[in-house]
C-alpha cells in the first residue's frame, strides 16, 4: 500500500506546481481596478455635471434674467419715444409740464430696471459698455430736468427745440445700445447652448469610452475566473482521478491481503487443526474403554473440531471462496443464513428477475457491500430483523439492505469508514449507492446499491487490468 502513491506520479500524474498559485491577488487587483475606475469615473462626471449646472446657472439663467431687464428698459425708452413724440407733436393742447408726472414714472421704473439688469450684466459685460449705459441714461435724464426748467419758464418753443435736437436722439441713442445688448446677449445664449451641447457630448463619448473600459475589465476578470476555475477544476479532476485509483489500489491490496489470509487460515490452519483431530481420534482408539483419558482426548477433539469449524467459518468472511467457485448469487445464499446464525438478526431474503452471471471484482464488490451493511444492522440499529433484496433488471443490478432500527445520525462527521468503503466499492463499479431513511413511518435504515449490468459483467475484467498495470 505504501508504494501506490509515488505509481502513480510515475504513469504521468504530476505534483502540484509551485507556480499554481491562487487567482485571489490577480482577482483582488482587477476588482480594486475596475473600483477606481468606477470611483474616477463618477467623480469626472460628478464635475462635468456641477459645471453644466453652474454654466446654466451663471450664464443661461443670468443672461435670461438680463434679457428681460433690457426689455423692461426698452419698453420705458420706447415709452419716453411715444411721449416725446406727443411733447413736439403741435396737435397737443397741453403744456410740456403736463408730462412731468409721465416721465417720473418712467425715470422711477427705468432706475429701477437699470439696477437690477446691472447686477445680472456684470458677468458678461464688460466695464466700458456698463460705463457707457450708465452715463447715457444720466445724460438723458439730465437733459430731461432741463427741458422741464425751460418748460416751467414759460419757454416752450425752446424746450421743444431741445427734445428734437437732444433728448430724442439721445433716446434713439439708448435704444440702440440696448437693442445691442439684446442681440449681445442672444449670442451669449447661443455660445452657451453650444458649449452645453459640447458637454453633452463629450460627457457622451465619455460614458460610451467608460462602458467599454468597464466592459473590457469585466470581460478580462471574466476571462480570467474562467481560466482559473478550468484550472481548479481540472486539478479537482485530476485528484479525483488519483484518488479513485487509489482506492481501487487500497480496495485491491486489501482483497489480495484478505485472500492471502483466507487461504493460510483455510489450508494451513486447517490442515494442521485437521491433523490433530487425526491424531486424537487415533490416540482414543488405544485409550481403555470408559477411561478419564478416553473422554479428555474426546473433549480436546471436539475443542479441535469447533476450532477447526470457525477457522473454517473465518476464512469464509474474509474471502468467500464461493464467489470464485459458484458466483455472487449462491455465495448471498450461503452468507445470509450464516449472518442469522452469528448475530441472530431474522433475514428476510428475496431475489427478483432474470439472474446473469456477476463475478470476479464486481461479485466482491457487492458481498462486501452487503457485509458491511448487515454489520451495521447488527452493531448499530438494534433491529431484530433486516430485509435484503438482490433484484436483477435488464439494465442493472440492484441490492437493498432495510431494517427498522434506530437508524443513522446525519452530518458530516458521522460518517464511519464503513460507509465510506461502501461508496468507493459503488462509485469503482460505475454504480451508485444511496443510504437514507424510509418514508413509509416505520424508520430504520435504507441502503440501495445500483450497478449498471454491463459494468457488472466486465468489472472483472477491467479490474484484472487495472490490477496487473
Amino acid at each position: 500500500m505504501t508504494r501506490a502513491i509515488p505509481a502513480l506520479y510515475a504513469r504521468g500524474v504530476s505534483r502540484p506546481s509551485p507556480s499554481d498559485r491562487s487567482p485571489t491577488i490577480g482577482l483582488v487587483l482587477g476588482l480594486v481596478i475596475t473600483f477606481s475606475a468606477v470611483l474616477a469615473y463618477s467623480a469626472y462626471i460628478t464635475w462635468q455635471v456641477t459645471g453644466l449646472r453652474k454654466l446654466q446657472t451663471d450664464l443661461v439663467d443670468r443672461n435670461r434674467k438680463d434679457s428681460l431687464q433690457l426689455l423692461r428698459i426698452q419698453n420705458d425708452l420706447n415709452l419716453l419715444a411715444v411721449a416725446m413724440r406727443d411733447m413736439v407733436s403741435s396737435d397737443e393742447p397741453y403744456p410740456l409740464t403736463a408730462w412731468s408726472a409721465q416721465f417720473q414714472r418712467i425715470r422711477t421704473d427705468l432706475d429701477d430696471a437699470m439696477r437690477l439688469e446691472a447686477g445680472f450684466a456684470a458677468a458678461s459685460r464688460t466695464p466700458e459698455q456698463s460705463a457707457f449705459l450708465t452715463s447715457s441714461v444720466t445724460q438723458f435724464w439730465d437733459a430731461v430736468d432741463r427741458v422741464f426748467v425751460l418748460a416751467r419758464d414759460g419757454q416752450e418753443k425752446e424746450a421743444r427745440k431741445q427734445i428734437q435736437l437732444s433728448l430724442q436722439e439721445r433716446q434713439a441713442a439708448l435704444s440702440t445700445a440696448v437693442a445691442r445688448f439684446l442681440v449681445q446677449n442672444t449670442e451669449n445664449e447661443d455660445q452657451a447652448g453650444q458649449r452645453i451641447v459640447q458637454i453633452y457630448d463629450r460627457v457622451q463619448r465619455q460614458v460610451y469610452f467608460f462602458l467599454a473600459a468597464t466592459l473590457l475589465a469585466i470581460l478580462l476578470n471574466g476571462l480570467s475566473l474562467i481560466r482559473w476555475n478550468r484550472r481548479l477544476f481540472g486539478r479537482l479532476a485530476e485528484i479525483s482521478e488519483r484518488r479513485s485509483e487509489l482506492a481501487q489500489k487500497l480496495i485491491s491490496t486489501q482483497e489480495s491481503t484478505l485472500r492471502y489470509i483466507s487461504r493460510e487460515l483455510h489450508d494451513e490452519f486447517g490442515q494442521i487443526l485437521t491433523a490433530i483431530g487425526s491424531m486424537l481420534r487415533r490416540a482414543g482408539t488405544h485409550a481403555p474403554e470408559g477411561s478419564s483419558l478416553r473422554a479428555d482426548l474426546q473433549e480436546v477433539l471436539e475443542i479441535v473440531q469447533s476450532t477447526l469449524d470457525k477457522v473454517r467459518s473465518l476464512s469464509q468472511a474474509l474471502h468467500p471462496v464461493m464467489l470464485e467457485e459458484a458466483g455472487l448469487e449462491s455465495t448471498l445464499d450461503w452468507y445470509i443464513p450464516t449472518v442469522e446464525r452469528q448475530t441472530g438478526i431474522a433475514i428476510s431474503y428475496e431475489k427478483q428477475g432474470e439472474p446473469f452471471p456477476v463475478d470476479g471484482a464486481a461479485g466482491v464488490h457487492v458481498y462486501r457491500i452487503l457485509q458491511e451493511a448487515l454489520n451495521n444492522v447488527a452493531r448499530h440499529s438494534g433491529a431484530k430483523q433486516a430485509w435484503v433484496r438482490l433484484r436483477f433488471l435488464p439494465q442493472r443490478l440492484e441490492l437493498e439492505v432495510r431494517d427498522r432500527g434506530t437508524g443513522f445520525a446525519e452530518g458530516p462527521n458521522r460518517r464511519g469508514i464503513g460507509l465510506v468503503a461502501m461508496r468507493e466499492r459503488s462509485e469503482l463499479m460505475g454504480g451508485q449507492l444511496v443510504v437514507t431513511r424510509p418514508t413509509d413511518g416505520d424508520g430504520g435504515t435504507l441502503v440501495h446499491l445500483t450497478v449498471p449490468r454491463e459494468k457488472a459483467e466486465s468489472y472483472a475484467k477491467e479490474d484484472h487490468s487495472v490490477a496487473s498495470r
